[in-house]
């Protein structure tokens, strides 16, 4: 299996213990965040100053504390430890670095836009809209005006006609801040400013999402219309950001007046005791709802989730597929026999030189259900093709082989005609003499190829596609239409919190995006769900008149509708399970309008080992006429963690299902609710049977409630048959001693001796081509500590390792050099040495040592190189 690769201070390109294929939040090396007793501030910040340079003193009431970079990285740890053990430190955290939204760019607009008339927005037929019965707020004229939502992200292209135009007071983005500048990376120190224009493109379409204006040429809108935004701007325009300014840009979007918090970032985690998950959790009790994508890593299986979505109260929200397939497409014209031109779409791929391109079409045959259309050598009597586009069905052989088939005959243009609805881009930069590659749909290809059959001449005449008009088309979404896109992280939380909490429409969503970069565009991910999901408590906010997040999630959580398993090609006749799709897809007209208030969103049994089987929740009659409920349950697919029962790793997706459900006790059966009457109802779980408890399985449903006043409410549950505990965390096979020098990180014979930099000096020029031991440790499943301890040649514990122990952590690899320093600031003597690597078992007690599980590297050798005389008369 792959993994990831995780916060470590060093990060190799690629790892005997394989590499990860997706960002991961990375430690800043010698950056940690302090949370401190504000009595004890001031002793605390002195006594980090003249070691360190503070990167952020936050004095807030949801959090007392400061990050700061210490200047020695090889006294770091010691000195960390002495901030940690003073009096007033609540707790200590690395500060990690988390990247921009993993997303889709499936289309995007063209720099030669224009707005158009406005639609009659009387009706509201956007289709994510439909899906989530956001329409039904526009018809009655309920668009989330009043509200404040805060959006924290790459910033905001303000100055887009469909995002108002303008920046400040009276405006749609109204406030907000530019926490970092353009030229903030990440590693670099922050310049804010008040400005938070977008140079990156994604908060511009989240924002969208949520807000946009009708003057633009697709007639798009945002599903909460009239609220105003708010542009937290934590990202320049390249690389990442660190959890302490994504800490500030929460708590001053608190500070702002917010009443709703979105973000799409994120990353692995599983722990919501991390620093960011803390305070975003924090906000949330003191009244604002905070809603986080729940991340695009669905390949990883179950057990992924991604903070500061897994941050207890925090609202995850994963993402379903569009109902349909919007394209953007480039706009050319083509003619048969010489006819007045018509327009075309199509889908400019790599490379793209298609300006003033105007040729004849040439196709290899006329079969347009041929799948292996272009797979063999082309005939003998081919023509000079280079004086043609050549066209190719889509079909069994890859791109690149029908490429150079029609390269070997001179073919510098090639146009593929798609075998299923729309279009898609297509990369052939491989092939030689290749100059411009597009995709049409499949109707446009067999229109052009029943021209050439008839013995017509069809000319195509192309365009740059930087400058092309784009025109909308929307296709059917056959396979995947209102289903879990298969990217979506799974949950539960390594404690079986319930995550993702709801969904909604991430997938294939088009909305606005930078003018510099084309203005509009289609994109998909967890971070397209997300933002509509903070429009939708808007809507709500706005008609029930609430803004307390546990009312709102509590709604929506009961009146979502859960939605069966697909695969991405294959609906299966059982629900997803709540791992994966939480209550179901957002109904937010269901939920503004509800009369039964459950007061939770989820019940979690946790697993066998730690069982709560027996739990209760109320319901509340908010409506003006009494109901009788009808309370029962539906299963939903269990899912095994493991694919069997002697591997450690989490199975990818998809995981294994069954149709194996608990039992459920529900206490009354039957519930009768005055008016305003609140009565509680006890649910007894009995997990399923006939399951091998080894594979970890994750089993969830739905208790269902359905009222005599044609309503139905659900609730989502979830528990695990097995131990948590006695789940292998440590994989000791990937675990061990390697070196610096090789890039694929295999393990070192015992007995290698390494020369290592004089104390101190690792960071000097002269010793950067220095062979380091590097210590690779990979985890099976998280650990909420990982340890690594230094044992000399008697066996006796020396001492740490620098950097460690690293706290809430996801599963994957750390890879980290060490150069003899120890976390007490001193070195480790010459000699002969082995690393004994340890990590916490889920649910472990750190002071009880059975709950550890440890592996010891093949013993090896330091020395150190002998100082030059230079440093010793300094």
């Amino acid at each position: 299996m792959v993994r990831l690769g995780l916060a470590t201070t060093l990060l190799a390109a690629a790892s005997f213990a394989q590499a990860a294929h997706h960002k991961a939040p990375k430690v800043v090396p010698g950056a940690y965040i302090v949370e401190y007793e504000d009595s004890h501030a001031a002793s605390i910040l002195n006594s980090i100053k003249g070691d360190a340079t503070i990167r952020k003193d936050i004095r807030h009431e949801l959090f007392k504390g400061a990050s700061f970079q210490f200047k020695d990285l090889d006294k770091a740890e010691d000195l960390a430890g002495k901030i940690a053990a003073m009096s007033g430190v609540k707790a200590m955290y690395p500060v990690r670095r988390y990247s921009v939204p993993e997303h889709t760019v499936h289309y995007t607009g063209s720099s030669v836009q224009e707005v158009v008339a406005k639609r009659d927005t009387a009706k509201d037929t956007f289709t994510p809209h439909l899906m989530t019965q956001v329409n039904k707020f526009r018809d009655s004229g309920i668009t989330g005006k009043g509200i404040k939502v805060a959006v924290i992200d790459t910033g905001i292209d303000y100055l887009h006609p469909a995002l108002g135009g303008c920046f400040g007071a009276g405006c749609l983005v109204s406030y907000g801040a530019d926490l970092v500048g353009d030229d903030f990376n990440g590693s670099n120190t922050p310049v804010p400013d008040p400005d938070p224009m977008d140079c990156q493109g994604h908060g511009t379409h989240v924002s969208g999402i949520v807000a946009s204006k009708t003057n633009n040429p697709y007639g798009i809108i945002g599903a909460a219309s009239d609220v105003t935004l708010g542009a937290y701007r934590v990202f320049g325009c390249d690389g990442d950001v660190g959890n302490d300014i994504l800490i500030e840009a929460y708590l001053k979007a608190y500070d702002d007046g917010s009443d709703i918090i979105t973000a799409s970032i994120g990353g692995a985690s599983g722990w919501p005791e991390d620093s960011w998950a803390a305070v975003v959790s924090r906000i949330v009790e003191k009244g604002v709802p905070c809603l986080v994508s729940a991340g695009n890593s669905g390949d990883e299986g179950i057990f992924y989730a991604s903070t500061a979505a897994n941050g207890k109260r925090v609202t995850a929200v994963g993402s379903v597929d569009n109902i349909i397939a919007p394209a953007l497409l480039s706009e050319g014209t083509y003619s048969v026999a010489g006819s007045s031109a018509s327009a075309f779409g199509f889908t400019a791929g790599t490379p793209s030189a298609w300006a003033n391109v105007s040729l004849p079409v040439w196709s290899v045959n006329f079969d347009t259900t041929d799948a292996a259309n272009g797979c063999e050598a082309f005939p003998d009597n081919t023509p000079d093709l280079s004086k043609y586009i050549t066209l190719i069905r889509r079909g069994s052989c890859t791109f690149v082989q029908k490429a150079q088939n029609a390269a070997a005959k001179g073919a510098k243009y090639i146009i593929f005609y798609n075998n299923a609805a729309g279009s898609t881009k297509v990369d052939i930069s491989a092939v030689a003499g290749i100059q411009g590659s597009a995709m049409v749909t499949s109707e446009t290809g067999a229109a052009w190829i029943k021209a050439l059959q008839a013995g017509s001449e069809v000319i195509v005449n192309m365009a740059d596609p930087e400058t092309a008009p784009k025109n909308l088309s929307n296709f059917p979404n056959p396979n995947t239409a209102g289903f879990l896109s298969t990217y979506t992280s799974w949950g539960p939380t390594y404690e079986i919190d319930v995550k993702p909490q709801i969904s909604a429409p991430g997938g294939m969503i088009l909305s606005t995006y930078p003018r510099a970069l084309g203005s509009y565009a289609v994109l998909s991910g967890t971070s397209m769900a997300c933002p509509l999901a903070a429009a939708t408590w808007a809507l709500v906010m706005q008609k029930r008149g609430t803004k307390d997040p546990r009312v709102l999630e509590n709604l929506f959580s009961a009146t979502a509708h859960p939605n069966l398993f697909n695969d991405g090609t294959t609906t299966y006749p059982m629900l997803a399970p709540v791992a994966q799709q939480g209550a179901g897809l957002i109904q937010a007209w269901d939920a503004a309008n509800a009369n039964a208030l459950l007061s939770i969103s989820s019940i979690s049994f946790n697993d066998t080992a730690n069982i709560k089987p027996l739990q209760s929740f109320e319901v509340t009659n908010t409506g003006k006429k009494a109901v009788t409920y009808q309370l029962g349950h539906t299963s939903a697919a269990t899912a095994y963690t493991f694919a069997d029962a002697n591997t450690i790793d989490p199975a990818d997706f998809p995981n294994e299902l069954v149709a194996n459900k608990a039992t459920l006790v529900i206490t009354p059966a039957k519930l009768t609710l005055n008016p305003g009457q609140k009565k509680t109802v006890t649910v007894l779980a009995i997990p399923p049977k006939g399951l091998d408890a080894k594979r970890l399985p994750v089993y969830s449903g739905y208790i269902t409630l359905n009222g005599t006043d044609s309503t139905g409410y659900s609730l989502p549950y979830q528990g695990v048959v097995g131990s948590m505990k006695a789940v292998t965390v440590l994989d000791k096979q990937y675990s061990y001693l390697s070196q610096s020098s090789d890039a694929a990180l295999a393990p070192v014979a015992a007995g290698t001796v390494f020369t290592l930099p004089p104390a101190g000096k690792a960071n000097e020029t002269q010793y950067a081509n220095t062979v380091y031991p590097t210590v690779v440790l990979t985890l099976a499943m998280g650990s909420a500590e990982v340890r690594a301890d230094v044992v000399n040649a008697k066996g006796k514990t020396i001492g740490q390792v620098l950097t460690f122990p690293a706290y809430w952590n996801p599963r994957g690899t750390f890879e980290w050099n060490w150069d003899g320093a120890l976390s007490d600031g001193s070195y480790a003597p010459a000699g002969t040495y082995k690393i004994t690597l340890r990590a916490l078992k889920i649910y472990g007690n750190s002071r009880k040592p059975q709950d550890w599980e440890t592996q010891t590297t093949e013993s090896f050798s330091i020395k150190y190189a002998k100082k030059n005389k230079r440093e010793f008369t300094a």
